[in-house]
């Protein structure tokens, strides 16, 4: 991982934004992280990661959403990298896998959740069935908008985090 750390360190601050992207979709967040190359080691990105991703809006945390197919789902609002979508099918994959009636369940759940917040349902999928995908979902849906937008975030901090670990590790 520190060779792949080194070479994040030392491209172009545009390289890096693009590889920061591949991680999370908030344009801000990924320009940030360019500028606060280089990092000292793993711990020392994550918490940079962590700490701008916190110090961000709702609008930014949005436009990171935009970058994520609903859950189910292959196509993101927004164009995503080559290597963001494989991510994005890699953690779905069990999701993916579930039956019919589970899948059209999640997707009439999905339009739910969109119609209720404004954006689409955001959960680090890794590891997680259809049903517990589902269940999140319901219980999310008795949130708030106040209160469901930094569970949302939240939720996009993990992923980041899982992606962040995957470009140094590929």
């Amino acid at each position: 991982m520190t060779t792949a750390l080194n070479q994040l360190n030392t491209i172009s601050a545009s390289q890096a934004e693009t590889e920061f992207l591949k991680c999370c979709g908030s344009q801000k967040w990924a320009q940030q992280m360019a500028q606060r190359r280089p990092f000292a080691d793993i711990n020392d990105l994550l918490s940079n990661a962590h700490s701008i991703w916190w110090s961000l809006d709702g609008a930014d945390w949005l436009e990171a959403f935009s970058h994520h197919p609903k859950i189910g789902e292959k196509q993101a609002a927004a164009v995503q990298s080559s290597d963001a979508r494989a991510w994005s099918d890699q953690e779905q994959s069990q999701a993916s896998a579930a039956a019919p009636e589970t899948l059209q369940t999640l997707a009439q759940a999905n339009r739910d959740y969109e119609r209720q917040f404004g954006y689409i349902f955001i959960v680090c999928a890794t590891g997680k069935s259809s049903a517990e995908i589902l269940s999140l979902l319901q219980e999310r849906l008795q949130n708030s908008p106040e209160s469901e937008l930094p569970i949302a975030a939240a939720e996009q901090a993990k992923i980041t985090e899982l992606r962040l670990l995957r470009l140094l590790n590929p």
